[in-house]
């Protein structure tokens, strides 16, 4: 209890202490590693290091003496350091229609450019599908609906979700008008100046999405990214590479699952292609040294990541192997490649919000940066006074020369005087 503002304040407990310095170190204003508890025992904290009495006086050598343990990894009151993203079931579901209206977009205008119409109306059809799936599901979480215009009042370029709201009003239209083209009766598509324009229209308006298409699959993955989730932060560099990969492989896969095994052949390739640059890329996020990546590789993310590596890798072999003759498979590995993508994008979300809800994942990142930059301040320090040292025997050297070739000097012009 203490009067010197005229409050009376009770004595701070041993959890309160703890919550306290945690809270003050993961603000990133500053904090000791060694304050904590209020108590003189010794202790052990969540990276091994133990706490009790050190330093002056004691058996741990020289400087202060500090009377409390290090403190654990606990927040204020138990509550996280970082507030867990609000998003609901929505957002994971918006990534992935978003990345397979982007994938099946591709594959549309290359299968109207080198003769596939069942291939080209497929993808066409299933990416406006999607395309209106994701609008739907994004809308949706905003919570008011109404919203949606808000954003589209300024275009940010430093800002990524300005950018990406620009970039699926550039993608929308294109991908709409495609599929809606492709929806028109039979009747209206007899051969003449009427189908004509209709097939200009669609493959110009399927063409504008596909340019916009690769975008539009990435984009979500730096959005993630430059939140601060420390989970998706530390894992920008290759989190684009997972969703862009993970788009065509699901869009391979609808095109797979829709269109006759003699026109699918791109498909099979591009399911290839995203399978190989997906898995990898997830790889590399499991083996980062990161400590905020592990949640990647733990509990219920792992668990679905996982299942999406055993899914997009079995739907890239059948693509390779049996799906090339059998309907059947095809329509197997199509399907596998879709489910490995959705496991892919809610294991990614479910890693993310993990890393929010524990203060180890904020706390300890924080502790090592800070004893990094600690570090590189004394070896800073140490090589200035290793250079002051250095310059100082430089300057008595030369001070001695000076001196002693004074009298030398002298001597000399008094001989050559006589």
């Amino acid at each position: 209890m203490t009067e010197d503002d005229g409050t009376r304040r009770e004595p701070q407990g041993a959890a309160g202490a703890a919550d306290s310095e945690a809270t003050f170190s993961a603000s990133g204003t500053g904090g000791t590693s060694d304050t904590g508890a209020a108590t003189g025992t010794g202790g052990e904290d969540a990276t091994g290091h133990k706490g009790g009495r050190s330093g002056k006086g004691g058996k741990g050598g020289g400087g202060e003496e500090s009377m409390v343990p290090r403190a654990e990894f606990q927040s204020y009151y138990g509550r996280p350091v970082l507030k867990p993203p609000v998003w609901e079931w929505m957002v994971p579901a918006y990534l992935l229609t978003g990345g397979l209206s982007a994938g099946a977009a591709l594959l549309a205008a290359g299968a109207d450019l080198t003769g596939r119409p069942n291939l080209c109306r497929s993808c066409r059809v299933g990416g406006f599908g999607a395309l209106l799936a994701s609008s739907y599901l994004l809308i949706g979480d905003l919570g008011r609906p109404l919203r949606f215009h808000h954003m589209m009042r300024v275009a940010k370029p430093t800002s990524p979700m300005s950018m990406g709201t620009w970039i699926l009003l550039s993608y929308g239209p294109g991908s709409s008008l495609a599929g809606l083209v492709e929806l028109l009766p039979r009747s209206w598509r007899t051969p003449g100046t009427v189908d004509t324009a209709l097939k200009w229209v669609a493959r110009l308006s399927g063409l504008s999405a596909a340019v916009v298409a690769p975008a539009l699959a990435s984009y979500t993955a730096v959005l993630l990214s430059q939140t601060a989730v420390p989970a998706w932060h530390e894992a920008h560099e290759e989190l684009p590479f997972v969703f862009t990969g993970s788009a065509a492989a699901s869009g391979a896969g609808l095109a797979m699952i829709c269109a006759p095994v003699e026109e699918a052949g791109p498909a099979r390739r591009l399911a290839l292609i995203g399978a190989t640059v997906e898995i990898v890329a997830a790889h590399r996020i499991d083996h980062k040294p990161k400590f905020e990546t592990s949640t990647f590789t733990q509990g219920t993310a792992h668990r679905m990541r996982k299942a999406s590596e055993y899914l997009t890798l079995g739907g890239a072999v059948a693509a390779l192997t049996f799906a090339r003759r059998s309907r059947a498979v095809a329509v197997l590995g199509g399907l596998a490649l879709l489910a490995g993508s959705a496991f892919q994008r809610f294991g990614t979300f479910e890693a993310g919000v993990a890393s929010t809800k524990d203060p180890i994942y904020v706390v300890k990142p924080q502790r090592e940066r800070l004893d990094a930059r600690r570090r590189e301040q004394q070896e800073q320090l140490e090589q200035q006074e290793t250079r002051e040292k250095t310059q100082d025997k430089t300057q008595d050297k030369t001070q001695d020369k000076t001196h002693g070739a004074g009298p030398e000097r002298e001597r000399g012009e008094g001989l050559d005087g006589q």
